[in-house]
């Protein structure tokens, strides 16, 4: 195995956009991989960890257990989601502490142009699709107005929010980061565990993540490959409804404890937003229009690339 196959340049910056789509609540790395064409390839080379992958790799067959588990695609694609998680989450930290409309904007320009996007993947429209459709959206936007549970550290919890998010930062439309929010546990593993290299945090919460990628990867694989059409349909519904999480207008409702807002390190907790419609017409609006419309034209200049690279491996 020569490491030079394993740097794909091309599927590192579709993993590095994955990890970042992760890091920000209300948006999926699924749909990113939706998007840039690896989506299927990503859940069906995942699903290879197996007893079979296990067997090879104690038999020390490593270029048999590479090609089995599609190393030369996973390898760059993981690398660049890990990369993303620990290089940026300070810069999104950061953004989020004094660009939040902006950064909610862009995003939200982002996700909307993705719905169209996604939802050309689906070969034919039908009764069953658009019902499935419609009954992926009505679950996203549910879930937005759950109240968020309170923060817990304790490490059997911690393990399960790495299941439940997991799903998530897989499925397109379910953000793993906003789960995580709804579980009260966004801060402490997604901003400080990871800035902090916390090891109590991260340890079970890895470990829920593999279990729960490597359990629901075979449901999903499954759906895919007999349910493809109905499958992305409700994939485009989820997608459709986390708009309601990226709405760039909103007021922060802060976390309270026995009648005084809870602070960490310095900053207010955010419980959940209330979203509002935007107060004046002015500079800052146009410019949060701006960033709206820069998200949909990032889409739209991914979707080119793809084609382009499709194109060239026919």
């Amino acid at each position: 195995m020569r490491l030079k196959e394993y740097l794909n340049p091309i599927l590192f910056i579709k993993g590095v956009a994955m990890g970042v789509a992760n890091i920000i609540p209300g948006v999926s790395g699924g749909t990113i991989a939706l998007i840039t064409g690896i989506y299927e390839k990503l859940i069906f080379s995942i699903k290879k960890f197996d007893s079979k992958a296990f067997k090879l790799l104690m038999q020390f067959k490593f270029k048999e257990f590479a090609e089995y588990i599609h190393l030369q695609f996973l390898f760059p694609v993981i690398i660049g989601i890990i990369f993303a998680g620990l290089s940026l989450a300070k810069i999104f930290d950061y953004l989020f502490e004094n660009y939040p409309v902006f950064l909610w904007a862009y995003f939200f320009g982002l996700v909307l142009a993705s719905v169209y996007y996604v939802g050309k993947m689906v070969e034919s429209w039908k009764k069953t699709t658009y019902i499935l459709f419609l009954t992926g959206a009505i679950v996203a936007v549910s879930i937005t107005i759950i109240d968020p549970l309170k923060e817990n550290r304790d490490p059997v919890y911690i393990f399960f929010n790495g299941v439940i998010s997991i799903v998530g930062m897989v499925l397109p439309g379910l953000s793993g980061s906003f789960l995580l929010i709804l579980l009260g546990n966004y801060q402490i593993i997604l901003i400080d565990a990871i800035n902090n290299f916390d090891l109590k945090i991260l340890l079970p919460f890895a470990l829920g993540s593999i279990v729960g990628l490597l359990a629901f990867s075979h449901v999903l694989s499954w759906l895919l490959k007999n349910y493809r059409n109905e499958t992305i349909a409700l994939l485009t519904g989820f997608v459709l409804g986390s708009l309601g999480i990226l709405w760039p207008w909103k007021e922060p409702v802060y976390l309270v404890n026995n009648g005084e807002i809870v602070v960490k390190h310095g900053k207010k907790l955010v419980a959940y937003y209330e979203h509002i419609l935007p107060r004046q017409i002015d500079s800052t609006f146009f410019l949060t229009l701006f960033f709206m419309f820069l998200g949909i034209i990032s889409i739209i200049f991914i979707e080119i690339m793809y084609l382009k690279e499709k194109k060239n491996k026919k």
